[in-house]
Formats: C-alpha cells, structure tokens, sequence
C-alpha cells in the first residue's frame, strides 16, 4: 500500500493553522490539515478579538460573509481594588470607519467559517483526528505524521505545527519543552446572554458598535493576572487569567476568581439579568520573546500559541496567530516554488520573514516585561490598585478636609506602602521593561 503524501501537514485548525493552511493551498500546494475536535472551533466556545488587519492580509474580502460580532469604537482600562475602579477609556468616532480595526467574534463560529475558506482553497481538512507522533526519515527529518487513526503514515514535505500553547505532538517529539507554569497563564469564561438592546444601553453603544474592558488589580489576588469583558451582538464574554505558577503556589481557584470579578460592584451592573450558557478554561503563552521555542528545523515549522507567540502586554494573539501562520505559508510556498528541500537551513527562511514583521519585534521590544511583572505581582496587582483607589477618591471625596492635608495623606500613603527608593526603583524598572 503506497502512503499518500502532501506537500503540507498543518496540526490544528485554530487562527494560526487555518492562515498558514489557506495560504499555503490558494497558492497551489497539496495541503493535509487535521484538527483533534469535532469541526474546527469546537472547542473554543468562548468570545474573542480579531484584528482586521492581518485577516485581511489573507482574506481581502473577509467581511463580506465573516461571522463577525462588533466592531470595536471603545476600549477602558480599569485598575480596580475590591469595591471601585479607578480607570482610563478611548473612544472614537473614527473607528465607525467603512472597513472597521478590531471585532468582537465568537470563536466556535469563526474559526468554522475560517476552515471552509481553507476547504475552498483547496486544502483537505481531516476532523476527529489526533497528530500522535512525528514520523523521520533515516537522516532524521521530518517526512510526516503518524495519527491515532488506523493505517500507514501520512508523509509531507513538512509539517507546521499550530496545536497550541500545549499541543503534545511538538513536546512528544523532543522539538520543544513543555512550557512552564510561569510562562503560561489560565484563563475561565463565560459566555453571558442578554437581549441586543440592553446591551447597547448599558455600554453607550449603537448598531454594531463595540466596547472591551479590560482590568487588572486585587481581583487577582496578588497573582499576575487580567480580566476582560467584551460585548458581543447578543452576549459578553467575560474571564479572568493568572499565571499557573501563580495558581499552583497560592492555591486559589480560578473560579473562585471568575465569581468575585462577576460580583464586583463595576462589574455586576453590566451583566445584571444575563443568562450563563457557556463556560470554559484555556491556556494561554504569556512568556513573551524569552519563551519563544525553537521555530523551525528538518521538515518542521511552529506558529501562533505552539511558538509563544503572544503579546501579553498588549493583550494581543489572535493577529500574532494569523501573521505568524501566513508567513509560514509564504515562506514554505517560495521554498517549494524553487523546487527547494524543506530542510532546516531553507525553512530558516520563515524566522527572517517573522523578524522582518512586527511580531518579533513587538515581542522583542517587551522582552524583560513578563518577568518584571511576574516577580513584582504584589505590588503591581495588589499595592499600587489599593494606592490608586485611595488617591482617586481623596481627589473627589469632598467632606471639609483640607486639599492640602489630602495631598499629604496621599503621599505618605505611597511612601508608606513603598518607601521613597521603592516608588523611584519600580517607575524606573517599568519603564526600562517598556522601552
């Protein structure tokens, strides 16, 4: 029995595996893509943000019949402690533009949308199908996969592996380390239904306009950690994340979590009255450019959360996903073009092209910010929300005291909590960790 064999295997059908999969088909190549779920997408329930840019990249027309929520005109970012929140918002009018920046999605449904655009490309897509091992020639590079169906190996000039932040097949293979408490965070949502009006009402919002809110502080509990809230037509999604090494050393439950957030007095407003119909608990690469795997060898390529490649100060993934994909594709395309072996000194084509982007360099820019944050998190997320909340309402509580003796107390408060050397040192650690 002859083994069949493709020019591509991609392993996963999320953001990163359906960009390089559709790229590397639409330019002709014979592309195998297998996904352990059901359908694409079903297992990821939970609200997402889509960066227009870089789907465009791939898709020109993708609004024309995307499953898109809102677009986004809102962003707030509230540093909050157990009873306020003392925050910072942009709106624009701007971004009621024809050809809107950023939406709100649901990923169970587009990523569905997303995998027929890689079917009608060309690219066979095998579903319920588990990547279980690598298969190497006698020179020791990659030739294909072996999968938990019955039958011989499926063989590719190589394979790009988009399975995740803890997808098995890359670690199994000996290709990169299992990632490490600290550079992976866990995240819980819900998905909360309320009627499309009421939404829109108590966000300020119109049509399909759309708000994120995103929020740090005691709600983590000392952890480092973020919530979010996004709007979605008829729903919010809503979660909290901290770092695993985080939950495992304080033994917090990230339900417990989920629910204070949910019932903090900002919060609890907004979903008043909603109904619970989806919940969910992901993994998510918060390592930033120090916990970048090796992303290429013989026969193989990493893309989007299989390579680290998230941003996790500005809260970005999905377009880190969808450009480190393309370029993979793009890369393998020009390789296979010039009748080129998929070796490791060809493949190093793809991390030129991913420096030449903004994703190393953005990742590269924040290098030493996941580190700052994570052995800093005391005071970051539970100090300094606790010394904003007081100092924002010593400015608006008016009660007879002096302004004076207000700006005193709110300075001692600091120097109490962090001493002079300790407010200098932690602005100047910050800053140097931004640049």
């Amino acid at each position: 029995m002859l083994e069949e064999k493709f020019d591509a295997i991609v392993v996963g059908a999320g953001m990163a595996g359906n960009a390089a999969a559709f790229t590397m088909a639409s330019c002709g190549l014979k592309v195998l893509q297998l996904e352990r779920g059901e359908y694409p997408g079903s297992k990821n329930v939970q609200g997402a943000i889509m960066y227009a840019h870089m789907l465009e990249e791939i898709i020109p027309d993708f609004r024309d019949d995307a499953p898109l929520e809102r677009h986004l005109v809102e962003q707030r970012f509230w540093m909050m402690d157990k009873t306020s929140h003392a925050g910072i918002h942009y709106r624009s009018d701007d971004f009621n533009e024809a050809k809107p920046n950023r939406y709100t999605i649901i990923r169970a449904q587009f990523d569905k949308w997303f995998s027929r655009k890689v079917r009608e490309a060309g690219a066979t897509v095998l579903c319920e199908t588990t990547a279980t091992e690598l298969a190497y020639d006698n020179a020791g590079k990659v030739v294909g996969v072996r999968t938990d169906r019955a039958g011989e190996r499926i063989l590719a000039d190589v394979v790009v592996l988009a399975e995740g932040v803890n997808g098995l097949l890359g670690t199994r293979s000996g290709l990169r380390e299992m990632p490490k408490p600290e550079t992976v965070a866990l995240a819980v949502k819900e998905m909360h239904f309320l009627p499309e009006e009421l939404i829109e009402q108590r966000f300020g919002l119109k049509g399909n306009e759309g708000c994120v809110i995103e929020a740090a502080g005691t709600i983590s509990r000392s952890m480092t950690g973020l919530a979010f809230l996004y709007t979605n037509k008829e729903s919010i999604s809503l979660g909290i994340g901290c770092l695993v090494s985080d939950f495992a050393a304080t033994m917090e439950s990230p339900y417990v979590l989920l629910d204070a957030f949910k019932n903090h007095p900002s919060v609890r407003a907004l979903i008043a009255g909603s109904e619970v119909k989806e919940y969910a608990a992901h993994l998510i690469p918060e390592g930033g450019y120090k916990a970048i795997p090796q992303l290429f060898g013989d026969g193989w390529v990493a893309v989007g959360d299989a390579a680290q490649l998230n941003n996790a100060v500005h809260r970005e993934g999905s377009n880190h996903a969808m450009t480190s994909g393309r370029i993979a594709g793009e890369a393998i395309v020009h390789i296979k073009s010039r009748n080129l072996a998929t070796t490791k000194k060809n493949l190093a084509l793809y991390k030129t092209m991913l420096e030449s982007s903004f994703v190393l360099k953005d990742l590269r820019k924040h290098k030493d910010m996941p580190a700052l944050l994570h052995t800093n998190s005391h005071n970051f997320f539970m100090t300094y929300p606790q010394l904003i909340s007081l100092a924002a309402q010593n400015l608006v509580r008016v009660d007879g005291t002096p302004k004076l003796e207000k700006e005193k107390a709110t300075t001692a408060a600091y120097i109490a909590a962090r001493s002079r050397w300790g407010l200098v040192s932690d602005a100047l650690r910050l800053a140097f960790a931004w640049r």
